[in-house]
C-alpha cells in the first residue's frame, strides 16, 4: 500500500492507521528535501492513479478558498479508484464556540501542541512563530466547518465522504470510490453514516 503525503514538511510520521504502508512526501519547500518537489495546485501534472491514500494534515488551510478545488481535484487524480484521502484541518467551528463561549481572547492560547502552546490566533492566521521569522508557507489562508469540508469533498467528486472532529480539528475523509469495510475499520468509520 502506498500513501503520499502532501504538505508534510519536514514530517514523516503518520497516524498508526498507515503503519508498513510505502510513503512519498510530497512539499512546495525544495529545503525539506521532499520525494516530490510540487505545489499541492498542481498535482493533476503527476502521474494518475498512483497512491491508495493521500495525507493531507494542517495544509489544505494554506491555500486560498478558491484554490481548493484544484488542490481535491489533484488529490483524485493521483488516487487509485479504490483510494481515499485523509485530511486534517482546524475546527473553525470549535474555535469560534470556543471564542464566544468562553470569553476568551485571540492571543489566548487554545491548546498546547507537540511543538507549543496555539494560539486561537495562530489556528486562524497561521503558526505567529513561523510567520514572524518570514516562513510564509505557515500563513492561513481559508478555514472549514464540517459542513464547508464535506462540501468541498462532494462538490470535487470524491463518491462518499465522511466528517469526525476531537474539539480542535476536523477529519475528512474522501473515498474515489464506494469504499470497502477493511478501509472503514482501518479509519475509525466502520459505524460512520456515510450517505
Amino acid at each position: 500500500m502506498k500513501v503520499l503525503n502532501v504538505g508534510g514538511g519536514s514530517n514523516r510520521t503518520l497516524p498508526k492507521e498507515y503503519a508498513g504502508w510505502e510513503q512519498d512526501l510530497l512539499d512546495v519547500d525544495a529545503s525539506l528535501r521532499p520525494d516530490i518537489l510540487c505545489d499541492a495546485r498542481h498535482m493533476s501534472a503527476l502521474p494518475a492513479e498512483q497512491y491508495d491514500a493521500v495525507f493531507c494534515s494542517h495544509t489544505l488551510e494554506h491555500f486560498y478558498q478558491h484554490e481548493i478545488p484544484q488542490v481535491l481535484e489533484g488529490f483524485l487524480h493521483v488516487l487509485k479508484l479504490e483510494g481515499f484521502a485523509h485530511i486534517i484541518v482546524p475546527d473553525m467551528e470549535a474555535l469560534f464556540q470556543a471564542l464566544v463561549k468562553d470569553g476568551r481572547d485571540v492571543h489566548d492560547i487554545w491548546y498546547v501542541s507537540p511543538a507549543g502552546p496555539i494560539t486561537f490566533y495562530d489556528v486562524l492566521y497561521g503558526w505567529g512563530r513561523q510567520v514572524e521569522i518570514g516562513n510564509f508557507y505557515y500563513c492561513h489562508k481559508t478555514g472549514f466547518t464540517p459542513k464547508a469540508l464535506f462540501a468541498a469533498l462532494t462538490k470535487t467528486g470524491f463518491r462518499q465522504c465522511a466528517i469526525a472532529k476531537d474539539g480542535f480539528n476536523l477529519f475528512g475523509y474522501g473515498f474515489k470510490s464506494r469504499p470497502h469495510e477493511d478501509q472503514l475499520v482501518r479509519l475509525g468509520l466502520k459505524h460512520a453514516h456515510l450517505p
